[in-house]
């Protein structure tokens, strides 16, 4: 994997951890704190895209790369609530209701949530604004979330089709807004980006079945192990693990195969794109 891909993916952590605290600065208290404790030691993997897809197309990023991690941060906090997913752990440390309590983790959720799109009415990413509430609301990542609730009791388990459509919201969706960045603050051809962050999103979700299958909770940083337990249908048990491996790793060549037209100044999205099936976290 390129040099430049992992230099580049740090430095969108920086630059995420930096923005943040700027943007935190001189609000006092628990809550900007429990704040910041949501973003610390993510991959930041949206925010990548987005300041990806922006340079590609001579555009400014940091606000939306900002705001993808503020809204995913919110979506991982009250998704570890006990009345959700119930998780103790999250990305190696005690997830905020855990170190806090459940109030302040909600409120921490609902602060993350409404700065992101405060970011973006700042700047001149104001036109992302619509797209973003989109990606995140009941078309997109909550209307995903949604069906993966309802799935729990539902009187079948969902078959392939029905699991692809979840995902494309609850983890696509804010995947694939963030590879558009570009193309919509430059009025450019969303197509290539959109299949790329389409057939991602896709990818990364199936590697995080197989992760929660074959994965080390202490390398994966939370739990492994419970969707089995709680007799979820995953991608790897619709499909066993083989040909899950083998469904992710042809996405990823549709993802590189779809920035064609880039040339070789896509070449960090492409090697996002294979970091997605051989992360161990």
């Amino acid at each position: 994997m390129g040099e430049t891909f992992q230099a580049r993916l740090t430095a969108a952590q920086g630059t995420v951890a930096a923005g943040m605290r700027d943007a935190l600065s001189g609000r006092f208290g628990v809550l900007p704190e429990a704040m910041l404790y949501a973003i610390e030691g993510g991959k930041c993997l949206r925010a990548f895209l987005a300041l990806e897809s922006a340079r590609l197309h001579g555009a400014d990023g940091r606000a939306a790369a900002l705001a993808i991690e503020a809204v995913h941060a919110y979506s991982l906090i009250h998704d570890d609530l006990p009345c959700m997913d119930d998780d103790d752990l999250r990305r190696g440390k005690p997830t905020v209701h855990r170190k806090w309590d459940q109030t302040i983790a909600i409120l921490a959720g609902d602060a993350l949530n409404t700065l992101a799109f405060e970011l973006l009415a700042e700047g001149d990413a104001l036109p992302l604004v619509g797209s973003l509430a989109r990606a995140a609301g009941t078309e997109g990542m909550i209307g995903g979330q949604m069906m993966d609730i309802a799935a729990e009791t539902a009187a079948t388990p969902l078959d392939l089709a029905r699991i692809t459509a979840l995902q494309a919201g609850k983890t696509g969706a804010l995947i694939t807004w963030s590879a558009l960045v570009g193309p919509r603050l430059a009025k450019a051809d969303e197509a290539p980006l959109r299949t790329y962050g389409d057939a991602l999103g896709l990818a990364f979700q199936i590697a995080d079945d197989l992760l929660d299958v074959e994965g080390n909770a202490e390398a994966v940083g939370k739990a492994v192990g419970k969707d089995a337990d709680a007799g979820k249908a995953t991608f790897v048990s619709l499909l066993g693990l083989d040909a899950a491996r083998a469904r992710a790793d042809a996405l990823v060549t549709e993802a590189c195969d779809a920035l064609a037209p880039y040339g070789a100044a896509a070449d960090p999205l492409r090697d996002a794109a294979r970091f997605v099936v051989t992360r161990d976290r």
